[in-house]
């Protein structure tokens, strides 16, 4: 009998950890069309110009997999979680760092130009990453709530089986941390 494809993931991220070098190359086509539906996720609403597209966030989220070989996989929403949070990471880096272009970063400035702030959408999502990483100074496991369904896109039952929680404590904490947000970031 042979494995389901949710099975085997979870069986590659276990021998990969374990150390099978070839782990990771027989779980790469069977995790990259979901992979690609986070990054998809994770990008809309950027802007058309945006130097990151989903198969280049795609693959700096692998690249820093890679580096991270020595993660114990729990299971694959486990997984999908974890890159989730790493093409979140990379997407408010490159936001950060095009604010910092737009305000001159490093580079000698010719002319003084107040129109030119970083746009909106950057702003928003360094305000919200800034919002949940205070959430998750005040409560991890809401800000881990948040970024499992918003940025890893998994259902309530995926979180609380991530989690280990029940799914009434999943809607609860959805809820709260969603609102707590709001507040945060209609300031």
């Amino acid at each position: 009998m042979t494995p389901t494809p949710t099975a085997e993931v979870t069986q590659l991220l276990k021998a990969w950890h374990d150390g099978d070098s070839g782990a990771l190359a027989r779980l790469t086509p069977l995790v990259l069309a979901e992979l690609k539906r986070i990054a998809r996720r994770q990008m809309f609403g950027e802007r058309g110009e945006h130097t990151l597209q989903t198969t280049a966030l795609v693959n700096e989220a692998y690249l820093r997999l890679v580096d991270a070989g020595t993660v114990h996989w729990e299971h694959r929403a486990h997984f999908y979680g974890i890159c989730a949070r790493l093409m979140r990471q990379i997407l408010v880096e490159a936001a950060r760092a095009r604010m910092t272009e737009k305000r001159g970063g490093e580079a000698l400035r010719i002319t003084f130009d107040e129109r030119l702030p970083a746009t909106t959408r950057e702003f928003q999502f360094v305000a919200l990453d800034d919002a949940l990483t205070a959430l998750a100074a005040i409560d991890e496991r809401k800000a881990r709530v948040v970024e499992l369904r918003f940025f890893g896109g998994l259902s309530v039952k995926e979180t609380a089986h991530v989690l280990q929680l029940s799914e009434q404590s999943i809607h609860r904490d959805w809820s709260l941390a969603r609102a707590w947000l709001l507040r945060e970031l209609s300031r």
